[in-house]
């Protein structure tokens, strides 16, 4: 079972993904003005595990982390337990299990599904804000402005509280929080956020497909919970029609200056 949003004019036209050059696509570094400075660029490909695990290191000003997956990973939140997840279910479908040092529900990524971009900042950056839930929302506002800029009509960024649904904390894209990104009512962007005394690192993830039953197959869950959790949270996401490397050169190009 899918909720992707139509390739219409409303929700995403396709010809709009040929408005931007494509970036890079293999490792490298580039740099594009912002207001601080320079934003530093890098595109990597490799696993989710490496990706989480890296540090923000001191001195690096403002960046941008471009992470591609070279293999699906179900990423649970900071808190989830390791006994939500079915491992011989995650074995079988050769889905490595990770986590994030971000709260929030489990995030199943995918090489092509999903267009995960890292924005950090340093302390005393005129993007710093100590309030952690206001400090999303110019993050939500470049995601919102991106995918406008990709011809998909009506992105919304949450400024309220957050929005808990019986399955959002099992699972990210059933909940809302503070600058994440809806369209037509569906949450197709996740924003997660973790902060040391190096910098902010804010966690952007959209979804290119969305697929709750393959994300729900992975949890430990009897046929009926499983039943349930995806009728429950099916309407809650869904993808967006645009392509990653147009998606990831728009956020590039929406940065504040």
């Amino acid at each position: 079972m899918s909720a992707d949003l139509p390739p219409d004019p409303e929700l995403g036209g396709v010809g709009a993904q040929k408005r931007a050059p494509t970036p890079p696509s293999s490792q490298g570094v580039r740099g594009t003005r912002g207001s601080g400075g320079e934003w530093n660029v890098e595109v990597a490909r490799g696993s989710a595990a490496g990706f989480h695990g890296r540090d923000v290191e001191p001195g690096g000003g403002r960046q941008v982390w471009v992470q591609q997956v070279d293999r699906p990973a179900l990423v649970l939140g900071s808190t989830q337990p390791d006994a939500l997840v079915d491992p011989a279910a995650a074995a079988t479908a050769g889905v490595e299990v990770v986590r994030r040092r971000s709260g929030g529900g489990a995030v199943l990524v995918e090489p092509g599904g999903t267009v995960w971009v890292d924005v950090v900042v340093p302390p005393g950056d005129p993007l710093w804000d100590d309030d952690v839930g206001r400090a999303t929302h110019w993050v939500g506002e470049a995601w919102a402005a991106a995918l406008a800029r990709c011809g998909v009509v009506g992105a919304t960024v949450h400024r309220g509280g957050l929005v808990t649904t019986p399955w959002s904390r099992w699972v990210c894209f059933a909940g809302l929080g503070p600058g994440e990104i809806t369209v037509a009512g569906r949450k197709v962007v996740g924003v997660a956020q973790r902060r040391t005394r190096h910098g902010a690192r804010f966690q952007g993830a959209a979804l290119l497909r969305w697929d709750p039953a393959a994300l729900v197959a992975l949890l430990r869950l009897s046929d009926e919970e499983r039943e349930e959790a995806v009728a429950d949270v099916a309407d809650r996401a869904a993808s967006v029609a645009v392509t990653e490397d147009a998606l990831v050169t728009a956020l590039l190009d929406v940065l504040p200056t």
